[in-house]
């Protein structure tokens, strides 16, 4: 073992785990700023329903040749954001907080755009567009939280594996779509 991190003893983990016990899972050794970590889980979930939402939006939507295949990719996807907005809502109860599902301030919270789009290749393009917003995000809230909130961190990594499988198959789709005429 490399690290410089002493262990905490055995007598002081029992007596700080009888302390503030209505705190749940968050602990003395919690170090994260959690309001700032429940707000910026508040917006991951917004973002989340959003692209549920949208691609649900396209699924229906979806006309022409391809339309059944890709059709069919954003109602997977769609299901696939709704199992991560449901995981973001189970750590924000877990962390003391309360997920944030207002339809009234949704898309301000949200980091991506709910863009309808009119034919399958910029339908794929906002999806697209959305997944890269999504994976940068993570990517920031993971550097922030590393190992102040390794729970969050990992949940948010494990979402940030789904949200770039979603982007090379988004890539993977447009690629031999007819480009659409402005």
């Amino acid at each position: 073992m490399t690290s410089h991190h002493k262990l905490t003893s055995v007598k002081v983990l029992r007596r700080q785990a009888r302390q503030h016990i209505e705190r749940g899972a968050v602990t003395e050794g919690y170090s994260a700023d959690r309001p700032q970590v429940l707000k910026m889980l508040n917006e991951a979930l917004a973002t989340e329903i959003v692209c549920v939402l949208r691609y649900r939006l396209h699924h229906f939507m979806a006309r022409g040749i391809h339309s059944q295949t890709v059709g069919a990719e954003f109602l997977v996807h769609s299901n696939e954001e709704q199992g991560h907005a449901d995981q973001l809502a189970a750590r924000i109860v877990q962390l003391g907080g309360e997920p944030d599902f207002s339809p009234d301030s949704l898309s301000e919270r949200s980091h991506a755009e709910y863009v309808p789009a009119k034919t399958l290749p910029e339908m794929i393009r906002e999806n697209l567009v959305a997944e890269r917003i999504a994976i940068d995000s993570y990517r920031d809230m993971v550097r922030v939280l590393e190992d102040k909130d390794p729970t969050t961190s990992d949940l948010l990594r494990q979402i940030l594996a789904v949200e770039e499988e979603h982007a090379d198959e988004l890539a993977d789709l447009l690629e031999g779509m007819p480009a659409d005429k402005d």
